[in-house]
């Protein structure tokens, strides 16, 4: 069963409290989305480091319940 944007959401933003997160539904079939999360936690850590963060908040669901994330993250300027 594919999963919701709102469901990724909560889950990124309840590992990563002050993260600012967008959801996009980039086919339209709850399987591929792209995400793009602001946080200033990430500041000091490198990109993989930052994109590791998010995958470790998705609990294990890349690959399974939910096929492709094209994630980009930033740190707030």
């Amino acid at each position: 069963m594919p999963m919701r944007a709102q469901e990724i959401e909560a889950m990124i933003v309840a590992a990563i409290p002050d993260a600012r997160v967008e959801i996009t539904d980039l086919a339209g079939d709850g399987d591929h989305y792209a995400a793009r999360v602001e946080a200033e936690s990430f500041r000091g850590m490198s990109r993989v480091a930052q994109q590791r963060a998010v995958y470790a908040a998705l609990g294990g669901r890349m690959g399974g319940v939910l096929h492709a994330l094209q994630l980009t993250t930033v740190v707030p300027n």
